[in-house]
């Protein structure tokens, strides 16, 4: 497809019409990773960060930021999602890269449209959380890499990133 869709023959933007698309699963996974110096990352890991379980809070602001997606970019249509998951990996620091934290956000439903943009908001959001939460100790961290790694489902098919396929 080398169109974009959310303009009209007139080039005006448009939401695009889902109504006469079949209902078909569809799911998304999108990834990114915050960059911290090995104290930042310790406090995180001993869970004795001042703002509490800093890994915990990231993964229920990831949660409400996929249900929230239409809010915050205009042109997306609300969704019903049927899952929502957030997991994280501690990298500690190593071979010249900082320490880290991973995150992939997996974004399920079954609907007309797919959830690509809720699986790409929750990572990033979650990412943010820990960037507020840890930032009166770092201020220099990083968020970076964010990008979708598959998607499955609907008319276009399955999409899998090349890092992926490996």
């Amino acid at each position: 497809m080398n169109v974009l869709t959310h303009f009209d023959c007139e080039g005006q933007a448009h939401m695009v019409d889902v109504g006469a698309k079949p209902n078909t699963r569809r799911s998304a996974v999108a990834c990114g990773r915050i960059e911290m110096r090995p104290a930042t990352l310790a406090l995180i890991e001993a869970g004795t960060s001042a703002k509490g379980d800093v890994l915990g809070i990231a993964r229920i602001a990831g949660i409400q930021a996929a249900k929230r997606t239409s809010d915050l970019i205009p042109l997306c249509h609300p969704i019903a999602l049927t899952r929502v998951a957030i997991d994280f990996r501690v990298e500690a620091a190593a071979g010249g890269r900082a320490a880290a934290v991973s995150c992939s956000a997996t974004a399920e439903t079954t609907g007309p449209t797919g959830v690509e943009i809720e699986a790409l908001m929750a990572a990033q959001v979650a990412l943010l959380t820990i960037y507020d939460m840890c930032k009166a100790v770092d201020r220099g961290m990083v968020i970076a890499h964010i990008r979708l790694l598959e998607k499955h489902g609907g008319a276009s098919g399955s999409y899998v990133h090349p890092e992926m396929q490996a």
